[in-house]
């Protein structure tokens, strides 16, 4: 007969072997970076903003035309989860475009767009919510802090997770695949991590 003690310890090592097997996340099997802090090896500039590699962050803040300005993914994604960390000033226009029509031309109706525009005038579209799709109530505040978008594409569902916390689901079948952008349109925007898991 086993000791308790034993037991125990068995039962911990298979608690622990459950964890280590379930446990997936940034780094772990399957994530693709996209950015690292270091780089823009895998991103294609649309617009003229200001987007530079500074202390690990990638940032922008002005443009010297008026519009819009994206880093554009040079692969494209079906299915998959994708997970961005970012900062944002309080007055700044940004957003998360996804499986874009034209990599050329990104905007909110050729993509989906997790918005990040906390002084949007309809705050229904706002931080948190898919520009034009899936509404947020209550919209959550993300300006002057980092904060973390996981954003999940499944066939025609779409998942918004702000900080831990879903904010919108999409079913939706307009855009089945496409780049990732990442939007500066105005303020200041900083990503510091961008990770993809494809499904």
């Amino acid at each position: 007969m086993k000791s308790v003690s034993g037991i125990t310890a068995g039962l911990i090592a298979i608690a622990i072997t459950v964890v280590g097997c379930t446990h997936i996340g940034p780094g772990s099997e399957g994530w693709v970076t996209l950015f690292d802090g270091t780089n823009l090896n895998n991103w294609n500039r649309v617009g003229n903003a200001n987007w530079r590699v500074l202390s690990g962050v990638v940032q922008a803040d002005s443009s010297d035309n008026t519009g819009s300005s994206f880093l554009v993914s040079k692969a494209s994604y079906k299915n998959f989860v994708l997970r961005v960390e970012f900062w944002a000033s309080h007055d700044a226009n940004s957003g998360i475009f996804m499986r874009c029509a034209n990599p050329k031309k990104i905007t909110d109706r050729t993509c989906y767009e997790a918005n990040i525009f906390d002084q949007r005038k309809d705050p229904s579209y706002g931080t948190g919510g898919i520009v034009h799709l899936a509404q947020v109530k209550p919209m959550p505040k993300a300006g002057g802090r980092w904060n973390l978008y996981e954003i999940t594409a499944d066939g025609p569902e779409l998942t918004v997770v702000l900080n831990g916390n879903p904010t919108v689901y999409l079913r939706d079948s307009q855009f089945a695949s496409g780049p990732i952008a990442l939007q500066w349109g105005r303020g200041i925007v900083k990503f510091r991590k961008v990770e993809i898991k494809p499904l």
